[in-house]
């Protein structure tokens, strides 16, 4: 051997003698070395890590258990929180624990294991208490698990939480309800920052896409945001385009002129909306689209007065 000491293989070592150690009972079981937990590589939905200061607590409620490193596990609409389910997120965290560069780099008292549902998760409760843990309501929807458990534990319930404070939680649903939409909405016009905004757009693709009804039906009650109407895009065209064959339609019935001019007068205005928004003047888009000025100047006045959420159907009654 040279004097530069070899790097030892001890887990293969390990396997092997332990065979040899169960060598009478091989016959009924089934040794399976580096086996892998998953077919992927184990994830963490989401690590949350304080940068500094990380005693001072959070001032959103999820947030007061947060310490320095702090796990969170996400189960969406369909997906159980089971009892098994919640003692995996608690190895996961153990990992990321013993991961540390250096021999408790990340201590325990530093962990935090999060889980997040919109459903109470009544059968992985009663499990817990007959463990013998205990379970605590700090907050509407925010449980404290106590007991055997080496890291601080809490379950978000997500439908129970605070409506006004957390609607951004609460409309990760499959059954969004109105009021939360209408606050999430709201809540859009006072986060302006480049990645609010993208958090904004990532939280109401999904709602939008699983709530589509309740969403349409806002949109016919409310002024809509832009990036709502953004989302909406397809299904606003659609309506418009029903309503210039409608208008078509009900040209032939009732008067094909009058009816013929409802429709063209809707397309004209999304035309001339389309060349408001590029920035083009009243005579610039009277001449592209050989109209009248004063017909256009008109749709401008009207558009101007509910800028940046143009109604095609308003600006129409008020012509």
């Amino acid at each position: 051997m040279s004097g530069k000491a070899e790097k030892l293989q001890w887990h293969p070592a390990f396997c092997a003698a332990t065979e040899l150690e169960l060598r009478q009972d091989l016959d009924v079981l089934e040794l399976i070395p580096e086996y892998n937990l998953s077919k992927k590589p184990l994830q963490i939905n989401l690590v949350i890590i304080k940068k500094m200061d990380w005693k001072r607590t959070l001032q959103n409620e999820i947030g007061h258990i947060m310490r320095g490193h702090n796990i969170l596990e996400y189960k969406g609409p369909g997906d159980e929180l089971t009892i098994d389910s919640f003692f995996k997120v608690i190895g996961y965290a153990s990992l990321y624990k013993a991961q540390g560069i250096a021999v408790n780099k990340i201590p325990a008292s530093e962990v935090t294991v999060s889980f997040f549902r919109n459903a109470y998760p009544k059968a992985l409760f009663l499990e817990l208490k007959k463990e013998g843990y205990i379970l605590k309501k700090m907050y509407p929807g925010i449980y404290y698990v106590r007991g055997k458990v080496p890291f601080p534990v809490q379950v978000v319930v997500t439908s129970q939480l605070e409506r006004k404070a957390h609607c951004s939680l609460r409309v990760l649903t499959t059954q969004v309800e109105m009021q939360d939409a209408e606050l999430f909405l709201e809540q859009i016009h006072y986060l302006e920052s480049k990645n609010e905004r993208s958090n904004i757009d990532s939280v109401l693709q999904v709602s939008v896409n699983a709530n589509k009804q309740v969403y349409s039906l806002l949109r016919r009650q409310n002024e809509m945001c832009e990036a709502l109407r953004e989302l909406m895009k397809d299904e606003i065209e659609k309506e418009l385009e029903n309503k210039l064959q409608q208008g078509r339609k009900q040209g032939l019935e009732q008067g094909l002129e009058e009816g013929l001019e409802q429709g063209e007068k809707l397309q004209l205005i999304r035309q001339v909306i389309k060349k408001l928004q590029k920035g083009n003047s009243v005579e610039e888009t009277s001449d592209m689209l050989e109209e009248e000025p004063e017909n256009i100047r008109k749709i401008y006045e009207i558009a101007a007065t509910m800028a940046p959420d143009y109604d095609v159907e308003k600006i129409y009654q008020k012509l």
